[in-house]
């Protein structure tokens, strides 16, 4: 079985997502969403309102991979995508997260099957100008001080993170270096560490990524 990804930029690569595939024997490979074990939206540039000719196409695969029961897994634009295909709103947040950043959980974050167990706040990594609306039915699950809805369950199985848990140091190095796929580096209010809080943000993507290949079927 294989796993399908959508990557919207060349920086923003699956990272330790990548990893927990491998742990469990999972490939990421361009098959039809029929014969996919579960579907991946990574970030970009890009808004989840631009209308590109890609976009109605990726917007239908989250619907029907969703309406099939195929697990999904958005993260930063592949979040807002999930909510905009589900009918909730994507629109500019009240200020740009760029950095390191406190995520706090809500109490329903306490039993989520990918969410549970960890320290609040646990210290993520953000790169975002825009977020969403909960789509219709979904568990909210957690909350930054910037930006209200960080991440989200629909059913057992779709999962948008608006947060970058996958990132590695050599990713966020890339970001800062090239520009980073999801907006300019210069905005950030303060000096960005690519190691600053590398080590227990992998410990974290661990267990959650292994957690999300758990639901794979």
């Amino acid at each position: 079985m294989h796993v399908l990804a959508f990557r919207h930029a060349p920086l923003e690569g699956l990272g330790s997502i990548a990893t927990a595939l491998e742990r469990v024997g999972q490939a990421s490979w361009p098959v039809p969403l029929a014969d996919t074990a579960g579907l991946i939206l990574m970030g970009g540039p890009m808004s989840a309102n631009d209308d590109p000719p890609w976009v109605p196409h990726e917007l239908a695969a989250i619907r029907e991979a969703v309406h099939r029961g195929i697990p999904v897994l958005g993260v930063c634009l592949g979040a807002q995508l999930i909510a905009r295909a589900l009918g909730a709103r994507v629109y500019r947040n009240a200020e740009k997260e760029i950095g390191w950043s406190p995520l706090h959980w809500t109490e329903a974050a306490a039993a989520d099957p990918l969410f549970r167990g960890f320290s609040d706040p646990e210290t993520v990594f953000q790169w975002h100008a825009e977020t969403f609306d909960l789509p219709p039915g979904a568990e909210y699950l957690a909350y930054s001080g910037a930006c209200r809805h960080q991440a989200f369950r629909v059913g057992g199985n779709v999962y948008g993170m608006q947060f970058h848990l996958e990132v590695t140091p050599q990713i966020v190095e890339d970001w800062l270096r090239q520009g980073a796929a999801c907006g300019d580096r210069r905005e950030a209010t303060a000096p960005i560490d690519p190691y600053a809080h590398a080590s227990r943000l992998a410990e974290v993507a661990a267990v959650v990524f292994d957690r999300w290949c758990g639901l794979l079927h």
